[in-house]
């Protein structure tokens, strides 16, 4: 089983799921979501529904996801971006997103990943998913 697409987006999510914050109430630890990783949640969530495949994964499987980030400054299409947000924090909030639509039974299933940042005249995110 195979899937992929793309989800043009004029403004790529940049916030990373390692920006949760954590507040104390009666002495404890409550991690919660400022409300740019809420936005990001959300938006990610809308775009990635469209594609929920109406079967998981359920076996190991092989992700491709090219970020691809408005062109700024003197960069060109296609070029490889190297500035933030980090590419393995990228992952995290998009892996959630995708478990929580059911594209699989849980991320643990990814046994390969391939994972690019690019700036693009169409920026937005691809993903392609292999069962291996």
């Amino acid at each position: 089983m195979t899937t992929e697409f793309f989800m043009p987006m004029k403004k790529v999510p940049t916030v990373t799921h390692q920006q949760k914050q954590v507040t104390v109430v009666k002495g404890k630890p409550v991690f919660y979501e400022p409300e740019q990783l809420k936005a990001a949640r959300t938006k990610l969530m809308a775009h990635l529904g469209k594609h929920a495949p109406e079967k998981k994964f359920n076996n190991p499987i092989r992700l491709y996801v090219k970020w691809l980030f408005p062109i700024t400054g003197k960069h060109t299409n296609g070029k490889y971006k190297y500035t933030k947000p980090d590419i393995d924090n990228s992952q995290k909030l998009l892996f959630d997103c995708m478990t929580d639509l059911g594209f699989w039974k849980d991320d643990s299933l990814i046994v390969s990943l391939v994972a690019e940042k690019f700036w693009a005249e169409l920026p937005g995110i691809y993903i392609r998913i292999e069962e291996i």
